[in-house]
């Protein structure tokens, strides 16, 4: 490992996740110009998932809004085919339930772009050796969330309700009214690699392992 005299690290790879075309292509060039490799971007979780599956990414800087889902959503497609990734998220967003979300999800950090690009530059770096990179405060809030889950007593600690989107859970009712990947493509005005994607998604956070199960969730919860 090479760190360059811009402060970037010499044969290290980033991809670029980000559904704004301006800015995804000036920290394109800030990386670039600092000497990190920049092998790919993408503009929403389907194409993140494929890009990533083709370049494998060192490190993956990662919005949280994107255009066919968001930062959660994409950050576990991009671990599950490229899991030596390291996922730093860049995002306008500072919610808790976005850092939370993000942090699950399988990222190392969670930068806020009001940052600098000397903060930014850091971060990648920092992220590519391992360490987790937080803007301050939010740090403390990923550290108090998880503390409060460990000292709740065990017979106080509810089970997870696993957390579906918008269009998770709009999906998954299509599904159990036994209509197609295809045909709910078609009913959503969305591709059908996307559909797919987020009935794959789904059927990961409930743990569920084909779409007779999905079915039967969809079902107990109403959503027939």
């Amino acid at each position: 490992m090479t760190v360059t005299e811009e402060g970037g690290v010499a044969g290290v790879s980033v991809m670029v996740v980000d559904d704004h075309p301006m800015w995804r292509d000036g920290v394109s060039r800030d990386l670039e110009s600092a000497g990190f490799t920049v092998t790919a971007t993408a503009d929403g979780v389907e194409r993140a998932r494929n890009r990533a599956a083709a370049v494998k990414p060192d490190v993956v800087l990662m919005d949280m809004h994107l255009t066919d889902g968001n930062g959660a959503e994409a950050t576990a497609a991009v671990l599950e085919v490229s899991p030596n990734s390291k996922i730093l998220v860049l995002s306008a967003s500072s919610e808790r339930d976005d850092v939370l979300d993000a942090i699950k999800a399988g990222a190392s950090g969670y930068l806020v772009k009001s940052a600098s690009v000397a903060e930014l530059l850091d971060a990648v770096r920092a992220t590519y050796n391992g360490q987790a990179v937080f803007t301050p405060g939010l740090a403390g809030l990923v550290l108090g969330e998880y503390r409060r889950m460990s000292s709740a007593p065990a017979d106080d600690r509810a089970p997870e309700v696993p957390r579906l989107t918008e269009r998770e859970t709009e999906v998954l009712r299509l599904v159990a009214k036994g209509l197609s990947a295809k045909q709910i493509a078609t009913r959503l005005s969305l591709s059908h690699r996307t559909v797919e994607n987020h009935v794959q998604a789904t059927l990961r956070k409930l743990q569920l392992a084909n779409r007779v199960e999905l079915t039967r969730y969809a079902i107990e919860q109403g959503l027939d």
